[in-house]
């Protein structure tokens, strides 16, 4: 700048005596820190809503713990079938259950009730039932399990299908499986006990869902509880399989291999019992 701007010095400005005049040198500006929000976990209570039913045993109306639709995102299907989700258990969802008369049943044949059924429950439960407390937002597992037990008896006590009653011993073979994979204890020695225990009441329950589908194979035309022919006979062969009656699988699967009809996917499913059934014979 020359002499242009000579004498800032005795201002204390002598630092700016070498400016120049026309471009300006502008400073760039100063990259604010992006501050992300932090992104909240979905909770289990986030994916359920409180919907209204009416009773069709006694006409009282309720509300109930139910999925919100297209929530869920599923993950993966256990052997037997037991849907699994990344969110949370829907099994634990999946029965409706009146506080005040104890009428219970799989949510989507709540409504399907008789009036000699409404007689005989009234008679039968109703009239003992102390009523159904829940106090958080969300149903545990035990809650879950005492619901399908109650839906279980309401069915025995109704006459209702031999397949519903053995859907019901697989959904709480399902829920005690699902229990027993959310354990939270830290002792190793109590957890392995209760993990053994669970275990057997699994197996016991799966014992009378094979039990009580064999019978309804032979008694109820298909759709059996909404599974067609080979859905249901791959499910045989999966239950026997798991409670170790091998002999009893391997029937069923050898009916889905010979059968032309049956799709690849259920046929492969099969495959990996027969093949896990042969290491265990040659183990």
């Amino acid at each position: 700048m020359g002499d242009i701007l000579s004498g800032l010095e005795s201002m204390g400005l002598g630092n700016l005596s070498n400016v120049d005049l026309f471009h300006d040198k502008k400073d760039k500006p100063k990259k604010e820190v992006e501050v992300k929000p932090v992104e909240k976990k979905a909770e289990e209570k986030d994916f359920l809503y409180d919907r209204d039913v009416t009773c069709e045993c006694c006409g009282h109306r309720f509300k109930e713990k139910s999925l919100r639709p297209n929530r869920m995102k599923p993950i993966s299907q256990d052997v037997d079938l037991r849907p699994k989700y990344e969110e949370l258990d829907t099994l634990k969802y999946s029965i409706s259950a009146c506080p005040i008369c104890g009428y219970a049943a799989l949510t989507k044949e709540f409504t399907h009730l008789s009036q000699a059924q409404s007689r005989m429950i009234k008679d039968n439960i109703s009239s003992n039932f102390t009523g159904l407390r829940y106090d958080g937002d969300t149903y545990t597992y035990d809650d879950a399990i005492a619901r399908c037990k109650l839906a279980l008896i309401n069915t025995i006590v109704k006459h209702g299908k031999i397949s519903e009653r053995a859907y019901l011993c697989l959904t709480l073979g399902w829920l005690t499986r699902g229990k027993a994979e959310s354990l939270d204890i830290t002792n190793e020695a109590e957890k392995a006990k209760i993990t053994e225990q669970l275990s057997n009441e699994e197996n016991d329950y799966l014992t009378k869902a094979a039990e009580g589908f064999g019978e309804a194979l032979m008694k109820e035309a298909f759709p059996i509880c909404g599974m067609n022919d080979s859905t249901f006979i791959y499910l045989m062969s999966a239950l026997n399989f798991e409670i170790g009656r091998y002999p009893e699988s391997m029937k069923y699967v050898e009916r889905i291999l010979l059968n032309r009809a049956i799709n690849d996917r259920i046929k492969e499913k099969a495959r990996k019992i027969k093949e896990a059934i042969q290491e265990i014979k040659n183990a």
